[in-house]
């Protein structure tokens, strides 16, 4: 749906009629109904900034309850790598744990959004040894060892983690995927670390001639300078996107955006389009991958004449076949130079008629679209915009807005996490709540990481934010 048709379907919506369901499955934005925040000098129960946290969300398993407009639920949130936005730290990553409240009536009430959020608990994640990992840059390589393969490691020899996404298919079951590797990890309910999936070695960073793992994200007080690997993911570019089918039988990973033999090195943002969509099966003892696709991300002008891909930020299976995608541009919002956003956009997406890809392009260096250009013989999986983050006449509703003035209300560049939860209402049973998180970067001028004290050099205070928007998804096979 373009966003001419995302106004016309809010037009309709304030006049009290209903959007007509498209002949194919569609999803119908009815508009953002509520959002949270969490002060930015919040902390956690083990003393870090209690930030960062919206790089990826899942709902507890079983937590959702509630209709008649008020609803509860546990939502798990996924921090990444920690503070560093002037290099990186050790803290350990985590999942935090919150009890939410969603009353969409009372979101306009004095005092009120209709989201409350209440910090519960943190669970900190731990190798396969009960030791804590680290957000430190992977500047070395954890040998392989039993059933692990080679991990990313830091200098301090503790697994790196650049945690990106969270899936929770079950009680006691934790996936978490990882931009460094890019991995993703299978934790217990105690939060150790039981096993690791490894994608084809196209996606393994390769620098002269071996697996490298670095970010180029120095520790905070270093520097060091190691480029881009030569094949494989791109730095800070790994498994943004990961996803479980509400059926507990399909594992949908992405990354960020094009392997980088997949783009022109000369002109990477321009050209880092075409992105990889792996398929697993998780239902033996072990994922195996089944299938692969390729999908192109969204351009969007970037002022100068020039097209910039805005890359994706977290995906969200809606079953084995259909999929929603977060993407969205960089370097504008609060606190940064440029006050807006020029995209930043929900999409549908659907594999029918895409080309299977999977054991042809995945050797080290294999290219599906070399210098950027996809080989004509692959036909790309199909993708549409269906919700416009960045409209203001519904943020406006709630005293957010996307550009200038540049303050607290106006939304930070980074959104990374989805989560979707049934509206049980009997008068639109296909309607459902689509919660979007943002990442704060840790940034604070009260923060704490790893012990130590911080104040972000921005001099800003970004807190953190949920919107929940109310959508249709007419006919979805769940």
């Amino acid at each position: 749906m373009r966003y001419l048709q995302l106004r016309l379907v809010y037009a309709a919506l304030a006049l009290g009629l209903s959007a007509a369901p498209a002949a194919t499955q569609e999803l119908i934005n009815r508009g953002l109904v509520a959002y949270g925040r969490v002060a930015s000098d919040a902390r956690d129960s083990l003393g870090d900034t209690l930030g960062g946290f919206g790089s990826g969300m899942a709902l507890v398993p079983g937590s959702w309850r509630g209709r008649d407009g008020r609803f509860t639920a546990t939502l798990a949130m996924l921090p990444d790598r920690g503070w560093n936005t002037e290099g990186t730290t050790d803290y350990q990553a985590r999942l935090q744990f919150f009890d939410v409240v969603l009353e969409p009536a009372r979101a306009h009430e004095p005092g009120h959004t209709g989201l409350t959020m209440r910090y519960r608990r943190t669970l900190p994640l731990t190798d396969a040894d009960g030791l804590p990992t680290t957000g430190l840059d992977a500047s070395d390589v954890r040998k392989a060892e039993g059933a692990f393969p080679d991990l990313p490691a830091a200098a301090n020899g503790r697994v790196a983690m650049d945690s990106e996404a969270v899936a929770m298919p079950g009680a006691g079951d934790i996936w978490v995927s990882d931009e460094y590797g890019p991995n993703v990890y299978r934790f217990s309910a105690q939060g150790r670390m039981v096993a690791v999936l490894t994608p084809p070695p196209a996606f393994v960073p390769q620098r002269q001639g071996r697996a490298s793992f670095s970010a180029n994200s120095p520790p905070l007080g270093v520097t060091y300078d190691v480029g881009n690997p030569q094949s494989g993911r791109q730095n800070n570019q790994g498994f943004e996107g990961m996803s479980i089918t509400p059926d507990g039988r399909h594992m949908f990973v992405m990354n960020q955006s094009a392997l980088i033999q997949d783009l022109d090195p000369g002109a990477i943002k321009a050209t880092r389009r075409h992105v990889r969509l792996l398929d697993y099966d998780i239902t033996g003892a072990a994922p195996r991958l089944v299938h692969e696709y390729v999908l192109a991300l969204p351009l969007y002008a970037a002022g100068k004449g020039a097209d910039l891909v805005a890359a994706q930020s977290e995906m969200l299976a809606l079953n084995d076949r259909q999929f929603l995608l977060l993407c969205r541009d960089s370097g504008g919002g609060q606190s940064l130079p440029r006050d807006g956003s020029a995209y930043r956009a929900i999409m549908a997406g659907t594999l029918e008629g895409a080309t299977d890809i999977m054991g042809r392009y995945d050797g080290i260096g294999d290219s599906v679209s070399p210098l950027g250009k996809l080989r004509p013989a692959i036909v790309p999986a199909k993708t549409r915009v269906v919700l416009d983050m960045n409209d203001n006449d519904q943020l406006n509703r709630f005293g957010l807005h996307n550009g200038a003035p540049n303050d607290a209300g106006d939304l930070y560049e980074k959104w990374e996490s989805m989560a979707l939860a049934p509206a049980s209402d009997h008068a639109a049973p296909d309607d459902y709540f689509l919660f979007v998180g943002s990442d704060n970067d840790f940034i604070t001028q009260q923060g704490m990481m790893a012990g130590k004290p911080y104040a972000d050099a921005s001099g800003a205070n970004i807190d953190s934010l949920i919107l929940v928007y109310r959508v249709a998804l007419p006919g979805l096979k769940r």
